[in-house]
């Protein structure tokens, strides 16, 4: 497939020096322009990764402006005056910006009320439960402060104060309320809510009545109405709201912990630096699951459909190696790729082959021992364009081989490598693409996985 190329240029000093619409866009967007320091974060820290490293690097390239989500992949090139960028597979997600919704009619606190603030502490929603006392009447409009008479604890201090300072949970909130039923002692407990991207909206809580206040804060799950928070996992709308509510946060921990772990911004003590490459790591870890909940909904939902994009497999096979070859370099692992010439014209969505590719990469690196090899062969065989992935791991015997597709099986791995959903997706979307995914290995003679789709002349 043809597909087009955004290019750029930064200097020596890490000005953007020239660049294609798209990405000049982008850059404007952020406040910058040409002769401008690169104002994306993101892709600045990948420069400055591959000038440190004084080779090429490919990545992932996840940004976003006011209007929507970006994601990419880039390739840097490093010189002696700059680097040359290479962005391909560019695609827009519009930004969401969903509500919170108000507490539903059918969530309740035993003796108590459910409240809901806005992030100045304005109430937005107050309800009572059946044997509570009953809410005042003119609540609307007031603020958590004003309806409730806060108390000091103890130390002099303020939970919702400081929780509002923190963006935290809080509990054990002392107040008094003038209800109809006359003036109460309550305790306040609530939980942080978030958008899409990670905004602090406010707080959800309850208010229990003094003699009940004893039993402890209300468990934030029973302050969730149904409708918007208790959803199963076949829900439809969950593993959109998982996404939604996890991206942004995660995405901003692993970006300030790459960039210590990096030392971008100066020297720090060695061992620092390796905390922070452990949170990076941990937080990219979470962010696989994120996606892998994110796709199991996908494909599982009735009468999904890949697109028919017109591929060669043996592009998107250089391009997995391009994305990991690093992480395979780091354990002495020698990735024997297809050469330029190698074809294999398919049909197939461009970006869910290379997710495929991906993951059976990704898969090979992390089971394969040290100072080992993994090839990947594309081929023709009748009207099937195939690409194999093979290493020399321990292997996988024919049992295994049997659920190795299976939903979260991992074949009794317990290491955090992984959510044991990526071959089940991987066939799923081979299959939604007329295709499929197989697996030829046995104990001691490494795992070969073929990936096959329709071919094309």
């Amino acid at each position: 497939m043809s597909e087009r190329i955004i290019r750029g240029r930064i200097d020596r000093s890490g000005a953007l020096v020239s660049a294609d619409a798209p990405l000049l866009r982008l850059q404007q967007r952020a406040g910058a322009g040409l002769g401008k320091p690169l104002a994306l974060p993101h892709l600045a820290r990948l420069v400055a990764l591959a000038q440190r490293l004084h080779r090429d690097i490919s990545r992932p390239l996840h940004t976003a402006d006011d209007h929507s989500d970006i994601h990419a992949l880039v390739r840097i090139i490093p010189d002696d005056d700059g680097a040359s960028l290479e962005i391909s597979d560019w695609r827009t997600r519009p930004v969401a910006h969903p509500q919170i919704p108000a507490i539903g009619d059918n969530v309740v606190v035993p003796h108590g009320w459910t409240w809901e603030c806005d992030q100045l502490l304005r109430v937005v929603a107050l309800r009572a439960a059946p044997d509570a006392p009953p809410v005042p009447a003119d609540w609307e409009g007031r603020s958590l402060s004003e309806l409730f008479e806060l108390q000091p604890d103890g130390d002099g201090r303020f939970p919702v104060l400081r929780a509002l300072a923190r963006q935290s949970r809080f509990g054990g909130q002392h107040v008094q309320a003038d209800a109809p039923a006359g003036r109460l002692a309550m305790t306040l407990s609530g939980d942080a809510l978030f958008d899409a991207v990670g905004g602090f909206t406010g707080f959800r809580g309850s208010a229990v009545v003094a003699d009940d206040a004893a039993a402890g804060p209300v468990p934030a799950a029973m302050l969730v109405d149904p409708a918007f928070g208790s959803l199963p996992l076949s829900d439809p709308q969950f593993g959109r709201r998982i996404d939604g509510a996890l991206r942004g946060p995660l995405s901003r921990i692993i970006a300030t912990a790459e960039t210590i772990s990096g030392q971008f911004d100066g020297p720090i003590r060695a061992d620092y630096a390796r905390y922070a490459g452990d949170i990076a790591h941990a937080g990219r870890h979470l962010l696989g699951l994120v996606d892998d909940l994110a796709d199991l909904q996908n494909i599982e939902r009735p009468g999904f459909k890949a697109a028919a994009d017109e591929i060669d497999l043996g592009d998107l096979a250089r391009r997995a190696v391009g994305l990991l070859g690093m992480k395979a370099e780091e354990k002495g692992i020698r990735i024997d790729a297809p050469r330029t010439d190698d074809k294999a014209p398919a049909t197939g969505e461009f970006r869910r082959v290379l997710q495929v590719l991906l993951n059976l990469l990704g898969n090979a690196i992390r089971y394969s021992p040290d100072n080992s090899l993994i090839w990947i062969r594309v081929n023709r065989e009748g009207d099937r364009a195939t690409v194999t992935v093979a290493d020399q791991g321990q292997g996988i015997d024919a049992d295994q081989q049997a659920v190795v597709f299976e939903k979260f099986e991992r074949l009794g791995r317990t290491d955090s490598g992984g959510s044991g959903l990526g071959l089940y997706i991987a066939r799923r979307l081979a299959r939604a693409m007329d295709g499929d995914l197989t697996v030829d290995s046995a104990p001691g003679q490494g795992a070969r996985f073929t990936l096959s789709l329709p071919a094309r002349e």
